[in-house]
């Protein structure tokens, strides 16, 4: 790496980090740690919800996807509409009116304490596999660049993110993903324009090579057969709206900033601009992976066979051997603010769900008590209250540092993974564990059962697990695609939970709890939420 290369990415990165740390106010409480005190606009945190999904997984594993096969896998990208138009209408009015910041209240209110450790059990698992995904794909650039050990960078990179996401919180998050998001734009605006104007033909050889390529169109979005023991385009699809729909609905990212817009219109704003953002960016990385192809194919620059067996390395290959001096850096950095918004999002995210739904349930009904001198009951109450705050701010920066450290852990042991983007899909769908489909039964009326959930629920579990191992561990039966396991798990999870209440309700009695007259409130209209502001 040359030494302005250099400059201009350790200028970069410790400049992040310190924008970040410059949000530390000392006597925050836990809920501006959280959220921000609700006082960002809109666009801010539209675009640290866009910033948090283009990650490194996208900025490598997209293109190395493209260069590889075809766009199949932007399939997925298409199925964000779905998602953004249910958040913007209903789920971001349906949180912010039930006020906690956590996702998972309702689940408990609704079903019972179990639900609850199951979703956040499920979405911290998504989160640490998901860091890990991202801190690996991080630590490749600066190995092919400079030749530093992967696990020396995973740790450093997870220490300087677990810093400034630890003192600053969700603000000093949002703020610099709405950051690192316009870097990350316009680095691969650069490297695209790069790779078009390359070309011994012009810009248009890129497509016809990739048009006309030996193993197929470049273009193509897949098959549109109805196999799903591959990756067709209907396979992509489904589980893209599934996957979004979670993400969306019930993933604590995402609730963490509808909680964080100073309105109503400013959160729903931000979840389709985040989400309908994506798409075009999403296209941009494909497109890069399909140059890059077309690049190498017309001799443009030699193509290591090493290189070549291994997809993820091809864009951090094509960013050291072929890029002038200066954009270098600049790639490497926003490849970094990629990966570096959506680990500190993951960060404080999993931070909030460990101290609202673990330890504060623990700690419920504990009283405080102040020994010494005899002081009023009001200064009794109000030093209660500031050593909760204390308490609660205090876990929550140890938790970050937590799972910050297990995310580094889980990179490390990637190293070995041929493709991460199949990696981190195949993970995500078995971790979140279908709890999509309790998030549907909870916002159903009261006739859903607490028991028949839990079936459901297991049920749901044996499916995911039948689809994720039954090729690895040669089981008997039809061997299905690795994606649908959340497709599979989900409507399992919703359909025998809907049944089985049906055949429970005929024979049980009426629940006395308050909860079920009027079981999630999701059957008042949005303009109904929006007068409690």
């Amino acid at each position: 790496m040359n030494t302005l290369d250099l400059i201009i990415f350790v200028a970069f990165t410790v400049g992040v980090v310190l924008f970040g740390c410059s949000f530390y106010r000392k006597g925050s409480t836990a809920s501006e740690f959280t959220a921000a005190g609700r006082s960002l606009p809109g666009w801010v945190v539209g675009m640290s919800i866009f910033a948090t999904y283009v990650s490194s997984i996208s900025y490598i594993g997209y293109p190395g996807k493209a260069f590889a096969s075809n766009w199949n896998a932007f399939v997925f990208s298409l199925s964000i509409p779905v998602a953004s138009y249910f958040a913007a209408k209903y789920f971001v009015p349906f949180y912010r009116h039930g006020g906690s910041i956590s996702a998972y209240t309702f689940l408990e209110e609704k079903f019972g304490r179990w639900a609850r450790f199951y979703a956040s059990a499920c979405y911290l698992l998504t989160q640490i596999a998901r860091m890990g995904s991202i801190l690996y794909l991080l630590a490749m650039p600066m190995h092919i660049l400079m030749g530093w050990d992967m696990a020396t960078v995973i740790i450093a990179t997870s220490i300087a993110i677990i810093l400034y996401s630890m003192l600053g919180g969700v603000k000093a998050v949002i703020w610099a993903d709405a950051v690192q998001g316009f870097i990350l734009i316009g680095g691969a605006l650069v490297c695209l324009f790069i790779l078009l104007f390359s070309m011994p033909e012009g810009p248009g050889q890129v497509f016809e090579l990739a048009a006309n390529a030996p193993e197929g169109n470049k273009f193509s979005l897949g098959s549109f057969g109805s196999d799903l023991t591959s990756s067709t385009f209907w396979v992509c699809l489904v589980y893209g709206i599934f996957i979004n729909l979670q993400n969306y609905g019930i993933d604590q990212n995402y609730v963490q900033r509808y909680h964080a817009a100073k309105s109503n219109k400013d959160a729903r704003f931000s979840a389709l601009f985040g989400g309908y953002l994506f798409i075009p960016v999403s296209a941009l990385f494909f497109l890069i992976g399909t140059a890059l192809y077309s690049y190498y194919a017309a001799g443009v620059a030699p193509l290591p066979a090493e290189i070549q067996a291994k997809p993820d390395f091809i864009f951090p290959h094509f960013i050291v051997n072929s890029l002038p001096v200066g954009l270098r850096g600049l790639l490497i950095a926003s490849i970094f603010a990629a990966g570096m918004s959506t680990v500190s999002t993951s960060v404080t995210s999993a931070a909030t769900v460990i101290q609202t739904d673990y330890i504060k349930p623990l700690r419920r009904g504990k009283r405080c008590e102040v020994r010494g001198e005899m002081i009023p009951a009001d200064a009794t109450r109000s030093l209660c209250e500031t050593r909760g705050e204390r308490n609660d701010l205090f876990i929550l920066r140890l938790s970050s540092l937590c799972v910050g450290a297990l995310g580094s852990i889980v990179a490390i042991l990637m190293l070995g993974v041929k493709s991460i983007i199949d990696a981190w899909w195949i993970l995500s769908g078995i971790f979140s564990g279908g709890m999509l489909g309790l998030f549907f039964l909870g916002i159903m009326p009261r006739r859903i059962s607490r028991r028949a959930a839990a079936i459901g629920v297991i049920v749901g579990v044996v499916v995911i697990a039948w689809v994720s191992l039954a090729d690895a561990w040669n089981l008997p039966g039809v061997h299905l695609h690795e994606y649908l396991a959340i497709v599979l798990g989900t409507t399992a999870i919703f359909l025998v939970g809907f049944l089985l209440s049906l055949v429970f309700s005929k024979r049980s009695q009426k629940s006395p709890k308050a909860w079920d007259k009027n079981p999630s409130g999701w059957d008042k209209s949005p303009k109904a939420w929006d007068k409690k502001e």
